[in-house]
């Protein structure tokens, strides 16, 4: 496992806030209220591995097949269902959505290899992820990825605690399936937009892996 670029700067800065509430914290209550010294100790503890954890990156036996469409990020399922896209499209499309709690890896992949040939970046609110209105009302990126088999439109949107939406990808670009697209902050939702009548092979609620899950086959 290592640690993902994007959590360099927020580990650093954890770091420090981590090693100076801990002096406060044995500086000041060590000798009165040793117990609760170290109780607090612990919470901030856990906090800065938690902090760490969250930009892991595991190795992975990634799932590589021109004729599927994989898991863009860990999560769960919480959307299958025909939705009208008004972004790209115009009509529509099959959406599938992955919900990413804190705890999931959040390293955002690229679901088929392809031609990226659309990249834009929504201003917008920051309702809960899990909420429907967060696919077109949320601060989001979206990307559509060009090949033989038509085209796919990843989402990545931000949730209550995701204010930091980082994508890698602009128009021209080659991206190969399972590649880094981008990285989401705090928690949030990916949404994929296929062509109707793509062949689902997940269920709603079901837990899927970045990189491995086979998400739809064409």
């Amino acid at each position: 496992m290592i640690i993902h670029k994007e959590g360099y700067k927020s580990i650093a800065i954890g770091g420090v806030i981590y090693v100076l509430l801990s002096l406060m914290i044995f500086t000041f209550l060590s000798a009165s209220i040793p117990w609760l010294a170290w109780l607090l100790f612990a919470a901030v503890t856990f906090l800065f591995l938690f902090l760490i954890s969250f930009f892991r990156v595991p190795s992975r036996v990634m799932t590589m097949d021109p004729n599927l469409v994989i898991a863009p990020a860990d999560g769960k399922v919480v959307v299958i269902e025909e939705a009208e896209d008004l972004e790209y499209f115009k009509g529509k499309r099959l959406q599938v959505s992955i919900f990413m709690s804190p705890a999931n890896v959040h390293v955002n992949r690229a679901p088929v290899t392809g031609e990226v040939v659309y990249s834009k970046h929504h201003q917008g609110k920051f309702l809960v992820a899990w909420d429907p209105k967060s696919s077109s009302d949320n601060e989001r990126h979206s990307i559509v990825i060009r090949n033989a088999h038509g085209e796919i439109l990843v989402k990545q949107i931000a949730g209550a605690l995701a204010k930091r939406i980082v994508n890698y990808m602009k128009p021209g670009h080659q991206i190969h399936q399972n590649a880094e697209i981008g990285f989401i902050k705090f928690g949030s939702r990916v949404d994929l937009l296929l062509p109707v009548g793509t062949a689902v092979q997940v269920k709603l609620g079901e837990a899927v892996k970045g990189g491995v899950t086979v998400i739809a086959k064409y």
